[in-house]
């Protein structure tokens, strides 16, 4: 007996016990990233004289303990000269170097400028003007091009830097200067470009911004569209819509804060449906609310979700910002109320999608606009001014409307996903598309040539129609092309090109 006793001892000495430790090992294995992560984190506030600010140091210790919990390796720097902001960023750089890892930068302090490319103040800086700014300052893109040369795959910059301006002699403009998110790149700013940003007070600890980032980046499962969406809604109410975080991506991946890198995966059919079930319950209670809170509050619980566009421009009716993004040097911003005003029509031409020959054609009219509704040809189309449709010209009805548009400002890499239930006569399913703003481009059509945002939108039916749409929307005009390349369910081609044609424009 005391020998099987012994015998068994061994064994659990031997086999158990080890076993038992790897498994209480595994969580935080689990949660260690698997990636290099380096951050840059700089907070400048020791500015001379007024210049000075409140929080932008006890941002960055406050960001580089959190970014350090979350695997980061980071190289901090507080009110620092040029000299040491070029360090740190040479210092990360090095880091980087040939480790495919994640660069990210971090920036609380003074920011302007100046024939549109951005530049970080160091509080050695004395600009009386413009001509001082590139010789006593550190431009933007010098981190991103560091980031690049070192060979990162993906960047994160972060610009706390939109406090009110001291330096007015080097620079006319306000805030910041509106970026495109280079390859593999994901900017936030604290609020929109050309606009200041609340540097918060002793009391608060943190500026506006960073304190709700801090707070989004240490919840579970922080996923970097999320997170900032959420930051960007919290902002907004505290301010009262005076300061609102924008956000501009190029990302092809998920990327998880407190995990890592995750390709992109779709999730199965039965989740996909539970929860937009879910969403839409949750939309059918509060659609007709007057109430702004009850949109802020679906917002925090989706920032990504299905309905989140149509969720932020019912939250834009209810209470307007009081902000405008200035948008990127030589683009105009889509303004659906000044496109579709009353009597206003454009006229289209329907192609062969495979002879380019002309096949019929349409005019699209405005007959009624009213509230947020807009119909077109007495109600044969009729969508909202976010650019969701309600009914089409083929006669399907979609609830929730369906946003084939952004409900905001067009930029490019902008993603958003749409899903509605559709009926048309005996049919009932539901439809979904994953959209994308990707470019800005000239595109020639019947009636001339047009600069105009590219929008690829995929998408597909619970009927099994699949396909993609493609669309060019000129700001002053509204749509100037649609390409639809589709397969219907019984695999027959489903496909045509539309080009503007004529255009008169509305009282």
């Amino acid at each position: 007996m005391q020998a099987t006793l012994h015998r068994a001892k061994r064994f659990f000495t031997a086999c158990v016990l080890p076993c038992a430790l790897m498994m209480a090992l595994l969580p935080s294995a689990a949660q260690a990233p698997v990636d290099l992560r380096v951050a840059i984190v700089i907070g400048n506030a020791a500015y001379p004289g007024a210049a000075a600010l409140t929080n932008p140091v006890s941002d960055a210790r406050a960001m580089s303990a959190t970014l350090r919990g979350m695997g980061f390796q980071v190289v901090e720097a507080t009110d620092a000269s040029r000299s040491e902001m070029k360090a740190a960023i040479s210092k990360a750089s090095e880091q980087l170097r040939g480790k495919s890892g994640i660069g990210m930068l971090y920036y609380a302090g003074h920011g302007l400028q100046v024939d549109w490319r951005n530049y970080m103040v160091p509080i050695d800086a004395r600009l009386s003007s413009a001509r001082d700014v590139p010789e006593q300052t550190v431009e933007l893109g010098a981190v991103i091009e560091a980031f690049k040369q070192a060979g990162s795959r993906m960047n994160i910059v972060v610009l706390d830097a939109c406090r009110d301006n001291p330096f007015q002699g080097a620079t006319s403009a306000k805030g910041l200067a509106q970026l495109d998110a280079p390859l593999g790149t994901f900017l936030a700013f604290a609020t929109a470009p050309g606009n200041v940003a609340d540097d918060g007070t002793a009391k608060d600890g943190n500026g506006l911004y960073t304190r709700f980032l801090l707070q989004e980046l240490q919840k579970p499962q922080a996923k970097i569209e999320d997170v900032f969406k959420r930051v960007r809604f919290s902002v907004r109410q505290q301010s009262g819509g005076r300061q609102i975080p924008w956000e501009s991506t190029s990302l092809e991946d998920d990327f998880f804060f407190n995990s890592g890198v995750k390709a992109v995966v779709a999730p199965a059919p039965s989740e996909k449906e539970r929860a937009f079930n879910q969403e839409k319950a949750e939309w059918d209670r509060i659609k007709t609310s007057n109430n702004a809170g009850d949109f802020y509050a679906f917002l925090q619980k989706y920032p990504n979700g299905t309905i989140s566009e149509a969720a932020t421009h019912r939250l834009n009716t209810l209470s307007k910002p009081e902000v405008v993004a200035t948008p990127v040097q030589g683009r105009e911003p889509v303004d659906y109320r000044i496109i579709w005003k009353l009597g206003s029509a454009s006229t289209f031409v329907r192609l062969d999608f495979l002879t380019k020959l002309p096949i019929s054609e349409r005019t699209a009219e405005v007959t009624f606009v009213g509230g947020d509704r807009v119909e077109f040809n007495k109600g044969e189309n009729i969508t909202t001014f976010s650019g969701a449709t309600m009914r089409s010209i083929s006669g399907s009805s979609f609830d929730p409307p369906i946003q084939a548009y952004p409900a905001g400002d067009f930029q490019l890499g902008q993603r958003w996903a749409s899903r509605s239930v559709e009926t048309r006569g005996n049919y009932k399913g539901w439809i979904e598309f994953e959209n994308r703003v990707v470019a800005y481009e000239d595109v020639s059509v019947k009636l001339g040539t047009f600069k105009a945002y590219k929008m690829v939108a995929k998408f597909k039916t619970q009927g099994g129609t699949h396909g993609t749409h493609t669309l060019w929307i000129d700001p002053s005009i509204g749509m100037v092309k649609f390409i639809r390349e589709a397969i219907r369910s019984d695999g027959q081609r489903d496909s045509f090109i539309e080009e503007i044609t004529a255009r008169r424009n509305g009282a």
